[in-house]
Parts: structure tokens; C-alpha cells; sequence
């Protein structure tokens, strides 16, 4: 071996105390030979890096750190980029080999520390440097985070729109593992892969009021799959607002809205009668609409039918894609309080609709319950992330899911519906 000296009388220390009866011997460092000084493993380990001065390593490889005897394991790898980012690995039972596990960076400077023990217990060391070149692949994956800077409410996802569809499992991992979402405080969250383009981001129950968020990506530089390669994304920040949210209940015809947790007002609606049911469940805040133009004919209603309908709407503020609103409906006046007579909209007062107009933000909460209408769509109409139970939602991600939720299509309503 190219190490001296070697300790190699740890047996002969214990029988030593053990004769003489003392209660410490001279034997390495108070004769444990894990406190000795490392001694130097270069020719104790290998690795699958560069050879010669200003060779590159290719990031399409992974790492590999070998022992080259067998008396000699290696006990721990760390690898760390020069920003501080950890590279994560395998080793072998036998400590014969550890490997990378997640893609290099590619234009990165590396640092690996490896430690090692004899036969006796004494540890070795040895530290690698190298620089990894640029990819030479010929596809990058953009990411386009979602929705813009601004307040929010506490409903709102996070969306991470891809450039390139991601459909291997293995490839989704590493992508969704450099998609992170820090918040203050701190909250629960996990990615769920809508389709092979689009993920979203939520809590596992509605952010905290007043949170700062902010959403960035390290797939700058990694290999996501044959030649792809990730590239630079804009973070995104965002706030939170305080916490409203509104509770229809359409066999009461009442709208209940609460901030933080209390109650602000109470307002007499009707919703959806029969053959257009209002949605159940959680929907969120699209936008708000000062003025919108509603026709039956866009949703399939004949002109001239009973139901056709050609009006000026006031105060709609969005829910669905699809063309669920809660606004103002003075011809409805005197059903709101009793009776369901709409064609799948929450309707109120115009005064009561300017009211809930001025008060609620994109991302606020809408909840309809109680109603005979089909579950919101969990996705494609809107954002109905918050329908799906979070052990469903987990199950959407690459990291701890199990089998996929599909995604469901929008309802046949359209972008007018009264």
C-alpha cells in the first residue's frame, strides 16, 4: 500500500488493557482508530472523471467512484457542485462502488470527497475535482411558471407549463425534483403532472393568509433525457392575500363569504335549475369581469326556446372557463332567497354583486354545495385542484405517486351562461 504508516495492533491494544488493567493505551488516538488522522486513498480510488489537465467530464455519464481493494471499502461520497448543490447517489452494500443517481450539470466545477477504511478500521480520504463541459444536446425543456406576479388568494395553484412534452416516469422525476416552491411560512406541498406539459403546485390545505412565495427552478444545465436538456427559468413571486372564501348552498339559495375564518356577509342567491345544476365543489377565482354579454345560443339553447336568454351582465366574476359566473341578475330578484331558476350561474342582486365584485380576488375560493350538479372539473375548466383529496393529489406526482388521476374535460357550458 502507498499509505504509512499503517495501524494495524488494535487487537494487540485490547489484550494490552486488558493484562495490565489500565483504563487508556498509547494505540492510535486513545486507541480508537476511527479518531486517527485520515490517512491519504488515492490509490485506494478510481473514478470515471477526466484524465489530464483540461479535460472535461461529459454530464451525460454519471458519476462513478470505485474502490480498487477489496480490504479497503469506500464508507461515504459527497458530491457538490460549486454553487452548493448536492449530487445524489448510491453505494453498494459492500461499499465497491457508488454511483450518481440524478444527472450532472452540465458547465458545473465538482468537488467529491470519499471516504474510505482498511481492514482495521482506520479511515483513508481522498478529494476529487472536476469540470463537467457543455451539452451538446441539440432539445432544450423551458419552463414557464404560472399564474403572474401579484396577490393572490389563498386557492390559487401554481402551474409549471413545459416546451416539450415529459412522459417517462424517470424523466418527470427529475424535473419535477428541480421545480421548487418555497413559502413563509412554510407549508405542505407537492407537483401533480396535469398532462405530459403541465403541472401544478398546491398545499395540502389552502395557503396561509399574507404568505410570500416564491417559485424557482435548478434545471438549468441538467439532463432530463436524451439528448434534453433543461434551461434557465424566470423565478416567480407571489403573494398572498387574506383568506376569503365563499360558500354557496344551493338548496338554501345563499351565498355565506368569510375572511379569515369570519363571517362578512350573507347574501340571497338563486344558482342553476334543473337541467343546468351548478357545480358542486371548490372552484377559484379566474378573474372579474365588469361587464359581459350572455347569450343562450352559446351553450346550445335555441333561439327563440323558452330558455333562450340575450342579456347585459354586471359584476361577473369567473369560475370556470366554461362560463360559470357569479354576478348581478336584476331579473332574478325575486327567485334569489327561494328558488333555483338559472342556467348554472350563482346569481344576486346588482348591489350584492358589485359587493362580492369589490371584495373577492383571483385565487379567492368559491364552494358550491348542496347543489345536483356534477363535481367540478379537476382540471381543463379552471382550477378544481382543490376537489381532489390529498393522497389522490400525491398520487400525481413523479416522486410519491402511485397511479395518475386523469384529467377531466370541460363541461358542455360555454363562455355565457346566465
Amino acid at each position: 500500500m502507498s499509505h504509512e504508516p499503517r495501524p494495524r495492533t488494535v487487537v494487540g491494544c485490547i489484550l494490552l488493557v486488558i493484562a495490565l488493567g489500565a483504563v487508556a493505551s498509547a494505540c492510535g488516538s486513545n486507541g480508537n482508530p476511527l479518531s486517527a488522522r485520515p490517512y491519504d486513498a488515492t490509490d485506494q480510488i478510481s473514478f470515471n472523471g477526466p484524465k489530464g489537465d483540461g479535460k472535461k467530464a461529459d454530464p451525460d455519464k454519471p458519476l462513478e467512484v470505485t474502490a480498487t481493494d477489496d480490504d479497503e471499502p469506500i464508507t461515504d461520497v459527497i458530491a457538490v457542485d460549486g454553487s452548493g448543490r448536492y449530487v445524489a447517489g448510491e453505494l453498494a452494500a459492500d461499499g465497491s462502488r457508488w454511483h450518481s443517481t440524478e444527472p450532472l450539470a452540465a458547465d458545473a466545477h465538482y468537488t467529491v470527497r470519499v471516504s474510505t477504511e482498511d481492514d482495521d478500521g482506520a479511515p483513508g480520504r481522498r478529494v476529487l475535482a472536476f469540470d463537467t463541459g457543455r451539452p451538446t444536446a441539440k432539445k432544450t425543456l423551458t419552463v414557464e411558471f404560472g399564474p403572474d406576479k401579484g396577490e393572490y388568494g389563498v386557492g390559487q395553484p401554481i402551474t409549471a407549463k413545459l416546451s416539450r412534452p415529459v412522459k417517462d416516469p424517470a424523466q418527470r422525476a427529475v424535473v419535477e425534483r428541480a421545480l421548487k416552491v418555497d413559502s413563509t411560512p412554510s407549508v405542505q406541498g407537492a407537483w401533480y403532472w396535469v398532462d405530459d406539459k403541465e403541472l401544478h403546485y398546491r398545499p395540502k390545505e389552502y395557503w396561509p393568509a399574507h404568505a410570500a412565495i416564491r417559485v424557482h427552478s435548478n434545471l438549468d444545465g441538467i439532463k432530463v433525457g436524451d439528448r434534453l436538456w433543461g434551461t434557465r427559468t424566470k423565478d416567480l413571486k407571489l403573494t398572498i392575500g387574506e383568506r376569503i372564501i365563499a360558500v354557496t348552498d344551493a338548496s338554501s339559495h345563499s351565498m355565506t363569504v368569510y375572511r379569515n375564518d369570519e363571517e362578512i356577509n350573507s347574501i340571497p342567491v338563486t344558482t342553476g335549475k334543473p337541467g343546468f345544476e351548478t357545480r358542486n365543489g371548490v372552484k377559484v377565482i379566474l378573474g372579474k369581469e365588469y361587464f359581459v354579454r350572455m347569450r343562450g345560443t352559446t351553450v346550445g339553447i335555441a333561439e327563440g326556446s323558452s330558455d333562450s336568454y340575450d342579456l347585459p351582465v354586471y359584476y361577473a366574476t369567473r369560475v370556470t372557463w366554461s362560463g360559470e359566473y357569479v354576478h348581478a341578475a336584476p331579473w332574478s330578484v325575486g327567485s334569489q332567497g327561494y328558488e333555483n331558476v338559472s342556467h348554472g350561474c350563482t346569481g344576486m342582486s346588482t348591489s350584492n354583486a358589485e359587493w362580492f365584485f369589490d371584495t373577492v380576488h383571483q385565487g379567492d375560493v368559491v364552494k358550491v354545495v348542496n347543489s345536483y350538479g356534477d363535481t367540478m372539473e379537476t382540471f381543463g375548466n379552471g382550477f378544481g385542484d382543490w376537489n381532489l383529496a390529498w393522497d389522490k393529489w400525491r398520487d400525481g406526482s413523479a416522486l410519491t405517486g402511485g397511479k395518475q388521476q386523469p384529467a377531466q374535460e370541460p363541461s358542455r357550458l360555454r363562455p355565457e351562461s346566465v
